[in-house]
């Protein structure tokens, strides 16, 4: 049995998709957290050599873009999928409000200069989707603009993918009452009390509102060529299992491989090397 089958949750692009259909709390019958942890080394192992093969080609790049509501779970994810790579190939960006130098542009001016380069694994906490929900919550930019945001994004995937960085885009799927579990922790405890912000409560309360504009984006942009993934996010050893899963067969598929040699080892002795 494959504990690891994150293709249940891939958003079927060009279908009717629904965030009720994804169940947070699925774990796919999995026996439990030990052989999570081990399954997960595992993947971890095996990531941390694609990802040095993928530096020394150098000729493609993966960009892993993840998004989730307040108490998804995004930076911890981050932080178990990604501490075995060495941090020479990879980097994360964390996309806050604009700045106006930004605004003077278009929306994706800023992401688009910190997309990977070949050889290079990139992280978008949070991204360019924040256009197309924050912008559709908060009522940031006008209805008709941000219909053509999507297909703008689209075409902005479709770019990137042409030109060899391979999209990986998680969803990581809570419910209301989980937040309200993880927010009451960060509370009572000293050291997660500089993660809560008040204007967290205030997008709680629009909480249905944030769940409608999600679904809208991942039906317009999950894509064949950069598909959306809805992970069930309840429990952190399913949700990193999952991810590191995912991101093992996006780069096994990319058939990343060690360059060949400019010069015959052979011909080197060990008077050579004295």
């Amino acid at each position: 049995m494959n504990n690891a089958d994150y293709t249940r949750y891939r958003v079927p692009p060009g279908k009717a998709f629904s965030l009720r259909d994804v169940n947070p709390e699925d774990t796919q019958g999995h026996p439990g957290k030990k052989r999570a942890r081990k399954q997960l080394r595992a993947n971890l192992e095996r990531l941390s050599t694609l990802q040095e093969r993928l530096y020394a080609e150098s000729e493609g790049s993966v960009l892993i873009v993840v998004q989730a509501m307040d108490g998804g779970g995004k930076d911890s994810t981050i932080r178990r999928v990604f501490r075995g790579v060495n941090p020479q190939g990879c980097y994360v960006v964390n996309f806050k409000a604009p700045t106006p130098e930004e605004l003077a542009h278009d929306f994706l001016w800023r992401v688009h200069r910190r997309v990977p380069g070949k050889g290079y694994i990139a992280v978008f906490n949070r991204s360019h989707y924040e256009d197309v929900l924050v912008a559709r919550v908060r009522d940031l930019a006008p209805a008709g603009l941000i219909e053509e945001r999507y297909e703008h994004i689209n075409s902005f995937e479709k770019l990137l993918h042409d030109h060899g960085t391979r999209l990986v885009k998680v969803f990581l799927h809570i419910s209301k009452e989980y937040q309200l579990e993880r927010i009451r922790r960060r509370l009572e405890r000293p050291d997660k009390r500089w993660k809560f912000d008040p204007k967290d409560l205030e997008d709680r309360e629009l909480w249905a509102a944030y769940q409608q504009a999600y679904e809208i984006m991942l039906n317009h942009c999950s894509t064949e060529y950069a598909p959306w993934y809805a992970i069930p996010a309840h429990h952190k050893w399913f949700r990193s299992l999952q991810v590191s899963q995912l991101l093992v067969d996006t780069l096994e598929n990319m058939d990343v491989s060690y360059p060949q040699a400019l010069f015959a080892p052979e011909d080197f002795t060990a008077q050579d090397l004295a």
